[in-house]
């Protein structure tokens, strides 16, 4: 059986997989347009995007702004298709983010790391489709309200983000073993929420299960529970086309369960990561001296920090994770060898083939 499509308002992706957006430079506009080639929606990830911008230092709004332009353009180049942008709310610059990404004509701007109880307001006319990212039924419904209240519209989409996702995650560090918050009780609540609000706007809102989602059998599951889509961040990781440095990659073959952590990020969230000597060091109170002219994360109290995330997480892009540290789904481990988008698409399409038939009934015998 093949791929069910994903529509989100008047855009359909072929197949029903939105590839996460990663940062800090994990998924930009080669990842991104491998994923449009082939039928799902490509995202390029806004936070510090500009890192790698001369003037990065000394004019931290114009460098991101002029990164993000460049890399949505270069996407465009490359592939037709579906187009995403993920900013996180918490982001200083998340206004400059968002304003580019309208300007520059994105599909799709997913939201997260923070409720965007204000994002409509950039939109003025514009077709971009506002899609938050959430890790609960309650936060779903309050942005809801909030935009009916405030701009008479509802989002486009929503992304339900479970405990297992890589990078930041959007629960205390109690509720990440807690089954109460697994990915499979949490879709299905978002899903019976959203289904008053879409009666409402008389159009169906979407919901995408992410975190945790490896292969094809997830996929059908998540369906079965009433997503219409899955994101997936950890396995377009392991991908030729990925913007990662091939040590970043490699960081995710060479890991064993133990290895993937959960740590406390600088930003006042935990997070999971690929455990590397630069966190041990950080475990055991050595402090990564540094000054930051960026500020580019609200939550973020750099005084007081061990080292600074932006930097950290750049370091990482490049390779250099004796400076730095790779964020990793729970299932990293699981990824063993680097292949194409095209062959991780058409794996994922036959494991989900696999599930369909395996889960048909049996004909009654004559």
């Amino acid at each position: 059986m093949e791929f069910p499509s994903l529509r989100i308002g008047d855009l359909i992706a072929r197949i029903p997989i939105v590839q996460g957006g990663m940062g800090v430079g994990i998924s930009l506009s080669n990842l991104a347009s491998a994923v449009m080639k082939e039928g799902g929606i490509g995202v390029i990830a806004a936070a510090m995007i500009g890192m790698g911008e001369p003037d990065i230092g000394s004019n931290y709004r114009e460098a991101n702004v002029r990164a993000l332009t460049r890399e949505i353009r270069a996407a465009r180049q490359k592939a037709d298709g579906i187009l995403g942008v993920n900013i996180m709310v918490a982001l200083t610059n998340f206004s400059d983010m968002v304003r580019t990404s309208i300007k520059e004509g994105v599909d799709v701007i997913f939201a997260g790391a923070g409720l965007p109880l204000d994002l409509p307001s950039y939109l003025e006319g514009a077709k971009t489709k506002l899609v938050p990212i959430v890790s609960s039924a309650r936060a779903a419904a309050i942005i809801c309200k909030k935009w009916l209240q405030k701009f008479d519209r509802l989002p486009d989409a929503f992304v339900v983000e479970g405990p297992k996702a890589g990078g930041h995650l959007g629960f205390k560090p109690e509720q990440i073993q807690d089954p109460a918050f697994a990915l499979e009780r949490i879709v299905p609540e978002v899903v019976a929420t959203v289904r008053e609000f879409e009666e409402r706007a008389q159009r169906p809102i979407p919901v995408i299960a992410a975190g945790g989602v490896y292969e094809g059998a997830d996929i059908h599951k998540f369906l079965e529970l009433g997503a219409a889509g899955v994101q997936m961040g950890t396995r377009f990781v392991a991908t030729h086309e990925c913007d990662a440095d091939p040590r970043f990659k490699e960081a995710y073959i060479q890991a064993k369960p133990e290895d993937i952590e959960i740590i406390q990020s600088p930003v006042g969230l935990p997070g999971r990561a690929i455990i590397s000597s630069f966190l041990e060091d950080v475990k055991r109170g050595l402090k990564k001296p540094f000054t930051c002219p960026f500020h580019c994360v609200s939550t973020c109290d750099y005084t007081k920090s061990p080292y600074c995330i932006g930097m950290a997480l750049t370091n990482a892009k490049k390779g250099l994770l004796k400076h730095g540290f790779a964020f990793a789904g729970a299932n990293a481990w699981r990824v063993d060898k680097i292949i194409s988008v095209r062959e991780l698409i058409d794996s994922l399409r036959q494991g989900f083939a696999a599930a369909v038939a395996d889960s048909s009934p049996e004909p009654c015998a004559a």
